[in-house]
C-alpha cells in the first residue's frame, strides 16, 4: 500500500462527507486507503461515515462505541494505517484535486525529504470566501526556508496547516502522539515525526487544500477562551520539552519557547488582558533574547500596555 489517509472524526455531521469525498474521489496512479474514526460522535457522523463506506472501496470506517478523545483516536488510526507514506485530514477540511499524486510523487522522488506540506486556503464556512493564505500568511514565513527541519518548527511554531502534511511511515509512530498535551495535536505530531524523520521538511507553494474556518473549529474555539488558550501555551512548551530528545542544542529549544511565550504576550495584550501580556512577556525575555522588533517593543512598554497596544498595532 502506497498511502495512508488517516481522518479522527467527531461530531462533524455538517462537514464529514465534503472531507471523505474531497480525499476519496482523487485521481492516482497507485492505490491508497482513506480511514475514519468516528468518536463515538453523538450526531450522525458515524452514519454518514458508514454511508459513504459502501460507495468507496477504499474506505476503511473505524466506528467507537465510547468516546476516548483525540489523541486516542490518532493512536487508533496510526495502528490501521498500512501505507508506506501516511496523509493526515481534519474531518472538516478540504483535499483538493491532485494533492495526494502531488505529494505522493514529490516524496518518491526526493529521498531526503521525510514530511512534505503544501500551500492551503483558508475559508469562512458560512461565506465560502477565502480569508488567507495559511503558510505564506503565516506572521513568521519569512524565517521559514523551502526545506525546514525540526529546529524551524521548534523555534517558529505551526507554519503548516495540519490537513497539508505527508510524511513517510516509520516504526515510532505511535511514539508521535503525546499523552501530556490536551488541545494541541497536530504541532507535537509533526515535531515528534519530523524528530523520528530526521529529514527535511519540504514545501509545495501549490494550494491543494483548504482549511475550514467555522464557529466550533478549533481555532475559533481557542480564539475565544483564555483558558483554551493557556492550555494550547503549555501544550506547546510541552512540545519544545520533548523535541530535546532531537535537538542536541539547548538553545534552541529555550529560543522556541520564548518566541511562543511572546506569541501568547500578543495574544492577550490584544484582548485587554493585562494581567497575562505582562506574565508572558517577561517568560518570553527571560534570557533577554528578543525574537524580533516587536519582542523587543513589546517588552521595553510591558509596564505601559496602553502604550504596547498602540506601537504594535501600528
Amino acid at each position: 500500500m502506497k498511502l495512508s489517509v488517516l481522518i479522527p472524526a467527531y461530531n462533524l455531521e455538517k462537514y464529514i462527507e465534503e472531507t471523505i469525498r474531497s480525499i476519496c474521489e482523487q485521481q492516482t496512479d497507485f492505490g491508497y486507503e482513506v480511514i475514519v474514526c468516528d468518536d463515538a460522535s453523538p450526531d450522525g457522523t458515524a452514519q454518514i461515515i458508514r454511508q459513504l463506506a459502501s460507495e468507496f472501496d477504499n474506505l476503511v470506517p473505524v466506528i467507537k462505541k465510547e468516546n476516548g478523545g483525540l489523541a486516542e483516536n490518532m493512536k487508533t488510526l496510526l495502528l490501521q494505517a498500512k501505507g508506506e507514506y501516511i496523509a493526515y485530514l481534519d474531518g472538516d477540511d478540504v483535499a483538493l484535486p491532485g494533492k495526494l499524486q502531488t505529494q505522493v510523487d514529490y516524496l518518491d522522488n526526493h529521498p531526503e525529504c521525510g514530511m512534505v506540506y503544501h500551500e492551503s486556503d483558508v475559508f469562512d464556512s458560512d461565506t465560502n470566501q477565502s480569508i488567507k493564505r495559511y503558510s505564506a500568511d503565516h506572521y513568521n514565513w519569512e524565517q521559514i526556508p523551502e526545506k525546514s527541519d525540526i529546529t524551524h518548527l521548534v523555534r517558529y511554531g505551526t507554519y503548516m496547516q495540519a490537513s497539508s502534511v505527508m510524511f513517510r511511515n516509520h516504526d515510532n509512530t505511535q511514539h508521535t502522539v503525546l499523552d501530556d498535551c490536551r488541545i494541541i495535536l497536530d504541532y507535537p505530531f509533526y515535531v515528534m515525526n519530523a524528530g523520528y524523520l530526521n529529514g527535511s521538511i519540504d514545501f509545495i507553494p501549490q494550494v491543494l487544500g483548504r482549511y475550514r474556518m467555522h464557529e466550533n473549529s478549533f481555532g475559533a474555539q481557542t480564539q475565544k477562551s483564555v483558558s483554551r488558550r493557556i492550555q494550547s501555551l503549555h501544550d506547546i512548551v510541552t512540545t519544545c520539552q520533548h523535541a530535546r530528545q532531537f535537538i542536541d542544542d539547548d538553545t534552541i529549544i529555550q529560543q522556541g519557547i520564548a518566541h511562543h511565550h511572546f506569541a501568547a504576550s500578543l495574544y492577550f495584550l490584544f484582548r485587554h488582558n493585562d494581567e497575562q501580556f505582562l506574565q508572558q512577556i517577561e517568560l518570553a525575555s527571560a534570557a533577554e533574547h528578543f525574537f524580533n522588533s516587536r519582542h523587543l517593543l513589546a517588552w521595553e512598554n510591558r509596564h505601559q500596555p496602553e502604550r504596547a497596544r498602540a506601537l504594535l498595532a501600528e
